[in-house]
């Protein structure tokens, strides 16, 4: 089966500043793929090359089976693209939007309009389809986007961080929209800083920083992989850490210290009580603790760090 994208050694330079670094990847047809990592970490850089919007530096890309170099066009003919940015143009109604861009793969006419009115019902927007784009909340702009993308029908649909700004009701409407899109055979590869998103949606995953793989996998693979089961999390004084950490060794898969806040990773929920029975019962000195299962958001906090980044 040919892999939907298919990179290797892909790399992007702007001058000295190296933004994607020999990356090695393969996307399966009809699967939900995720993009993570910190701000400047490259992940829309990536996209930008998948559907060229930005040439590659060297190493080698396909998608959907096409050399990115020689077959761009009929590359952008059977993909969509949701941008970060909304791209809408203001002097079009709704309906009007999704007509227009249709033109561009050829669509005229009432088979046009056919499609226009059924993405509109897909993602609830009928009712405003002779509305101005700019009458719109920033929500409605959203869903009309991710409309805007479907109009040709497309095999692979990239998504840079499509839910942002959105409020629940309507973030939620979009992972129903997406699922259904999956369900259908089409390709989804999405960025985003949502890890909970990332969670519900995507069957495979990528965590990147500068340019590079930190870790490839299911979310539970991840989450096996780089932390454990459960996390136990410990308010107390750092002076105390080294004692705890003594105690917890027998059953701990890792551990952070930030602060006075003391995350042990363990294989279950029976571990994670049984470890805090006995710090209990022993004395040591805990300001407060909680023990829950383990998060994406464990995961990529371990691999990417904790540190703020700008980019």
């Amino acid at each position: 089966m040919v892999p939907a994208v298919k990179a290797t050694q892909l790399t992007k330079r702007y001058g000295d500043f190296t933004a994607v670094n020999n990356l090695d990847l393969e996307i399966r047809p009809g699967e939900c793929f995720g993009f993570l990592g910190p701000n400047g970490a490259g992940k829309s850089t990536t996209m930008k090359m998948i559907y060229g919007r930005t040439p590659i530096t060297s190493g080698e890309l396909q998608v959907l089976g096409l050399d990115t170099k020689t077959a761009m066009r009929t590359i952008k003919s059977r993909i969509g693209v949701i941008p970060q940015e909304d791209s809408l143009d203001p002097d079009f109604s709704v309906l009007e939007n999704l007509l227009v861009y249709g033109r561009y793969f050829g669509l005229k006419g009432a088979p046009a309009r056919q499609r226009a009115e059924e993405l509109l019902a897909f993602v609830q927007l009928t009712e405003k389809a002779k509305t101005n784009v700019e009458a719109l909340s920033g929500g409605m702009k959203r869903r009309l986007v991710i409309a805007r993308a479907l109009m040709n029908r497309p095999e692979l649909l990239i998504l840079d961080e499509p839910s942002t700004g959105l409020d629940p009701q309507a973030r939620h409407l979009v992972w129903s929209r997406m699922r259904t899109l999956k369900a259908q055979g089409v390709t989804l590869l999405l960025t985003t800083h949502y890890m909970d998103e990332a969670a519900q949606l995507c069957d495979r995953l990528v965590i990147v920083d500068k340019g590079q793989v930190l870790a490839l996998g299911t979310p539970q693979e991840l989450m096996a992989q780089h932390a454990g089961a459960w996390a136990l999390e410990l308010r107390v004084a750092p002076e105390q850490h080294a004692t705890v950490l003594q105690r917890a060794e027998r059953v701990a898969t890792a551990h952070e210290a930030i602060g006075d806040l003391l995350v042990i990773y363990l294989p279950g929920q029976a571990e994670a009580e049984g470890l805090t029975h006995e710090l209990r019962s022993t004395g040591v000195p805990l300001q407060g603790y909680q023990a829950r299962p383990t998060t994406l958001e464990d995961v990529f906090l371990r691999l990417a760090g904790r540190s703020l980044q700008e980019g």
